[in-house]
């Protein structure tokens, strides 16, 4: 997933970027505060041994005046408005803010406490504020829309045109065309939205501990390794219940342990408490949070001339449409669901055949799904641990298949200062021996870590000062005990590619403009590098370089990457119903007006019959996420967007397609996919970037054959 973190500075029009002429100078910047300098450490990486807690408040309050000090000289020039003194002026203002709020919102998403917490509670609305006081000033609209009505006079280039249409979008979509009442109304409605987010994300962190699940007996872990044993010990000694085991959970509904647990009871109290997390009572449930926000949503989008919040999001998207996006989920979702109780019915034969005397839950689903690809394929995630430990999927996999498409190169260093012993750094070369970027690995799971795994950016590559982005990766491994190999599961392998096409795509940016630069693109195109990066975890010779016993170092054997290929669709119709059924709650939500949006108490009774309608009720496929630890809809970035997972992969498996047709890992095809749309961010039209490098526009088949729906149709 592409972070959603970067709150203000992708939201805000006017970008965190080079300061303008005129801004407070670095000689009137409080020495004691390493935020309000721009680090001397190579590609500006941050001072992470410098910053304390206490220095990101005043930091925001200087970021933020220094911030209106360069709007306020924008918006009351009296020089008639011009591209450079107007658009490009925009675009270099906000430097201090924006390098405060980068590292600010990466920690508290990666490395969180208490104190974070506390400014991230208090600034919420002051950004929202903010937001507002640049994005609703009349003064720079008029001067932003002068230029637009005479752009085509304006003799700009492709690049800079676009950047002027786009300052115009998106200040007519913040309300910038709205009364004065309104704006006012708007203006509320911001804050209270940010506030709410804020407590919703924050709640669903402190909910995964709350939650987590306590065993009395080794006995009750049967099945879980001697390793995985120990560490529920060790957490329940955390905890303060030393003799006791305890299981935290993740942040998704499936848990990771219920794929080994034998015990139905102890699965059971698992899943239990995985699906009641937010809606159980007390202080961190977010029922109330979930239908508010979808309420305020949907006033605000009805205030700016939307239906819904749902036609709001869905009007700058790739897809285009409400209508458009429905189509395709219900596309999807009657063979999806249709191979999910296919599966359910050989799942439920193995129970009968073993006598178990209970019916298929959903908490039984990863366990028996995994004896079944045993007794199929003669193969288990067991047997393909040993050839997945994280150094070598890293270095021997995911950069080794960067380093055949697009010739970079990548050095480790350990002498950057970084917020967490674990985290990994990466001098990241470019295919003629210049640096191009820092990579950040933050691999390793922590309770101050929110769930998921996710890309995000410390700096942004910038055509305008020419820096180069610093980018990182974060995974939620669990971490193994001192001195034992991280081995990781398919999936976890799968996410390592994918968030690395997210890098890749902050990486090998190459715009003159920062408001268009990596990964600032529409929501439903920024999942389709990282998803098409997937590929390269199961090619074969991908595979073959990483893919080695840690004990020995031989590659995996032939017969067991067959049974990896052949298994490649298996259980997918789980797989593709509990993401529709998340998706299909995103858009209940999100494609109501105010009025019909239902109370807190209702949440439930609410899911129930949203997945219903369309026949994804199939209890034992769950949603991925439920609405009250749904964070993607409900914290940020993906609300009434969490289907762009299902569209990027329409576009992901469709250049796959093109790609292997063409010869597969070559540098030819990595240049061609670099210059066609990782280098372009968001600087031209997504679905054009699209078409330059497939040659036509997107096909539904690719996917459907993919995940084997599409026989199922």
């Amino acid at each position: 997933m592409h972070s959603s973190t970067q709150t203000l500075r992708h939201l805000l029009v006017a970008s965190s970027l080079p300061a303008l002429v005129g801004a407070a100078q670095a000689a009137d910047v409080p020495p004691a505060n390493p935020l309000l300098v721009e680090s001397t450490l190579p590609l500006h990486f941050p001072r992470f041994d410098q910053v304390r807690d206490s220095d990101f408040l005043p930091a925001f309050e200087q970021g933020i005046a220094e911030h209106r000090k360069e709007v306020e000289a924008i918006a009351s020039n009296p020089a008639k408005p011009t591209f450079d003194n107007t658009i490009v002026a925009m675009e270099r203002s906000g430097r201090t803010l924006g390098r405060v709020e980068s590292i600010f919102f990466n920690l508290t998403s990666s490395n969180t406490d208490p104190a974070l917490q506390t400014v991230q509670r208090q600034m919420a609305p002051r950004f929202a504020a903010h937001r507002d006081e640049v994005n609703l000033d009349p003064r720079l609209f008029a001067r932003i829309d002068a230029l637009y009505q005479q752009r085509d006079s304006l003799g700009l280039d492709a690049e800079s045109a676009r950047l002027l249409w786009r300052y115009h979008q998106d200040f007519v979509r913040a309300g910038a065309q709205l009364s004065e009442a309104d704006k006012a109304k708007l203006r509320a409605l911001n804050t209270e939205l940010a506030t709410l987010q804020t407590t919703f994300e924050q709640n669903t962190l402190k909910e995964r501990g709350a939650s987590a699940v306590t065993f009395d007996t080794r006995a009750e872990l049967a099945g879980l390794s001697d390793v995985e044993i120990r560490n529920a010990a060790d957490a329940a000694t955390r905890a303060g219940k030393t003799g006791k085991f305890v299981i935290e959970l993740v942040n998704t509904t499936g848990q990771p342990v219920l794929t080994n647990l034998t015990s139905h009871a102890s699965r059971m109290k698992v899943m239990a408490a995985s699906l009641a997390r937010g809606s159980r009572g007390g202080e961190f449930d977010n029922r109330d949070i979930v239908a508010t926000l979808a309420r305020k949503r949907a006033e605000r989008a009805a205030l700016l001339g939307y239906p819904t919040h749902a036609a709001f999001q869905l009007a700058e998207q790739t897809v285009g449409s409400v209508d458009v996006m429905n189509r395709m989920l219900a596309q999807m979702a009657v063979p999806a669901v249709a191979n999910a109780r296919k599966e359910a019915a050989q799942l439920q034969a193995m129970i009968d055949a073993e006598h178990g005397g209970f019916q298929l839950q959903a908490a039984d689903w990863a366990f028996y799904a995994e004896k079944l690809r045993k007794s199929q394929y003669a193969f288990d995630e067991s047997q393909l641990k040993p050839y997945y430990e994280l150094n070598h999927v890293i270095l021997d996999g995911v950069f080794f298949a960067a380093n055949k498409l697009y010739g970079l190169t990548f050095k480790e260093r350990h002498d950057l200062p970084v917020y967490e012993p674990s985290v990994r750094v990466f001098d990241v070369f470019d295919k003629d021996g210049t640096q191009l970027a820092i990579f950040i690995g933050d691999y390793y799971a922590r309770p101050n870590k929110n769930g998921g795994a996710w890309m995000s950016d410390y700096v942004a590559q910038d055509g305008l000062t020419g820096d180069k982005p610093v980018i990182v990766n974060n995974l939620n491994i669990p971490k193994p005990q001192p001195g034992e190999p991280t081995l990781l599961t398919q999936d976890e392998v799968t996410t390592a590619f994918h968030e690395f096409g997210h890098a890749l795509h902050g990486m090998l940016s190459r715009v003159k403009y920062p408001r268009f630069a990596g990964t600032s693109v529409p929501r439903d195109f920024v999942e389709y590098p990282s998803q098409f990066n997937e590929m390269w975890a199961t090619q074969p010779e991908v595979l073959r370089n990483f893919a080695k016993d840690y004990r020995t170092g031989e590659p995996i054997p032939q017969a067991l990457l067959d049974k990896v290929q052949a298994a490649s669709k298996f259980d997918q119709g789980f797989a593709t119903t509990e993401y529709l059924a998340a998706t299909l709650l995103d858009q209940a939500w999100h494609q109501l007006p105010a009025d019909q949006v239902p109370q807190a108490a209702d949440v439930t009774t609410f899911e129930a019959a949203a997945l219903h309608r369309v026949g994804l009720d199939f209890p034992p496929v769950p949603p991925r996420y439920r609405s009250t630890y749904f964070s993607h809809a409900f914290a940020g970035g993906y609300s009434a967007g969490y289907y762009s997972y299902i569209w990027s992969e329409v576009l992901a498996a469709d250049s796959t397609a093109w790609v292997l047709a063409h010869g597969g890992l070559t540098r030819q095809n990595g240049d061609h996919i670099r210059d066609t749309m990782l280098s372009r961010g968001g600087s031209g039209d997504a679905l054009t970037l699209f078409r330059d490098l497939t040659g036509a526009a997107p096909d539904i088949g690719p996917l459907l054959k993919k995940r084997g729906l599409d026989a199922a149709r």
